[in-house]
């Protein structure tokens, strides 16, 4: 029975298609180039699977999403969606064409070589979307707020208390006044996207609320909820982008996957490190990173979380403890032997993820 590894360039309107057979000396061949639609696809599988053939398929992770890889493994062949980043790379290489990307993701494929990402089912998806749009949300938030202080810095408008976006301030912004009529339009619109914004951000975060309930994750999300520094919103997204803990064998492996660990480049002798990878997923990197000031100051169940901790599991509330203990003494130590107050909390951040790690062991979740 023979074996045929599939790579597909995969875009918007194309698919490049190459065919490596199997065997290390097989051919490596292009197929040639189809639409990038549900019926060209199912064209292509019915094309290939002739012969008893065993087809293995893959492309990179990329815009286009995951409806292709569900279409191919709903036929019944296997597909591989590999990492971009983990691809190897020839130094020399200085041609790139559809065709010869197709020809290398096939015969990386066969020599097993490609790096597969995690592949969430429809429902994990569409939580992770929900996620996303929340984050895209908050940014836009953050950047109508800066174009507001920098219209009322340049017309020397300075609010004189520390605290702003308060009730107090906006009762401030209320009260200004501008001579020309143009800049009193722009003020007001300025303000408007502020509160646009903020009504759209809590708006999403209410959906977001609504939908835990039904999600599969519910039980690990509850779990990471009575953890200090972790709140619904920033449990809901680390389990977006991670999905089941257990497929991480080691916590390390989930502390290099959100870019805690520091990057190294040594050879021989010489051993050179440096700040930490900043891989993967941004917004998770910069939860646990603010998480980890809540360690600055002793172990201690606060009030804001009693409820969540006292109806937790014994196993769960066990983890927690046990985090706070560690991670407040870490952070005290840290900062005894010199540690920039940022650098230390980065540090307590690598191993808030372990222990996020060891949250999944502990709690089963629905196969």
């Amino acid at each position: 029975m023979n074996n045929f590894f599939i790579g597909l360039d995969v875009h918007k309107a194309t698919v490049s298609i190459a065919v490596a057979e199997d065997g290390r000396e097989g051919e490596v061949r292009s197929w040639g180039t189809i639409q990038n639609t549900p019926a060209q696809i199912s064209r292509l599988l019915k094309r290939l699977a002739i012969n008893d053939r065993n087809l293995y398929f893959c492309h990179e992770a990329g815009p286009c999403g995951y409806g292709l890889y569900r279409q191919i493994i709903a036929a019944g062949h296997k597909c591989t969606v590999a990492a971009p980043s983990a691809i190897p790379s020839r130094p020399g290489e200085r041609v790139k064409t559809d065709r010869l990307d197709a020809m290398k993701l096939a015969r990386l494929l066969r020599a097993g070589e490609l790096t597969p990402v995690w592949v969430p089912d429809t429902a994990h998806e569409a939580m992770r979307d929900l996620i996303r749009s929340r984050v895209d949300a908050m940014e836009h938030l953050r950047s109508a707020k800066r174009q507001l202080l920098a219209f009322l810095l340049r017309q020397g408008r300075i609010y004189a208390s520390r605290k702003h976006w308060t009730r107090i301030h906006f009762e401030w912004l209320a009260a200004q006044e501008f001579t020309h009529p143009a800049h009193q339009i722009v003020f007001q619109d300025y303000v408007n996207a502020v509160l646009d914004n903020t009504q759209r951000h809590k708006q999403l975060v209410g959906m977001i609320e609504k939908m835990l309930p039904g999600w599969s994750m519910k039980p690990l999300h509850a779990a990471l909820c009575t953890m200090r520094g972790i709140d619904t919103i920033s449990a809901a997204t680390i389990l977006c982008a991670t999905g089941d803990l257990r497929r991480f064998p080691t916590p390390g492996q989930l502390s290099a996957y959100f870019g805690l660990v520091p990057a190294e480049h040594s050879s021989g002798s010489t051993v050179r490190r440096s700040g930490i990878t900043k891989t993967g997923n941004t917004e998770v990197r910069r939860i646990l990173d603010q998480s980890a000031w809540c360690y600055r100051f002793p172990a201690r169940v606060t009030r804001w979380q009693a409820s969540t901790y006292s109806e937790a599991d014994k196993k769960v509330r066990d983890v927690a403890w046990r985090a706070q203990v560690r991670l407040c003494g870490r952070y005290r130590a840290l900062i005894a032997r010199g540690k920039k107050a940022p650098v230390a909390c980065m540090a307590v951040a690598r191993e808030l993820a372990a222990f996020v790690w060891e949250m999944g062991q502990v709690v089963p979740l629905p196969t």
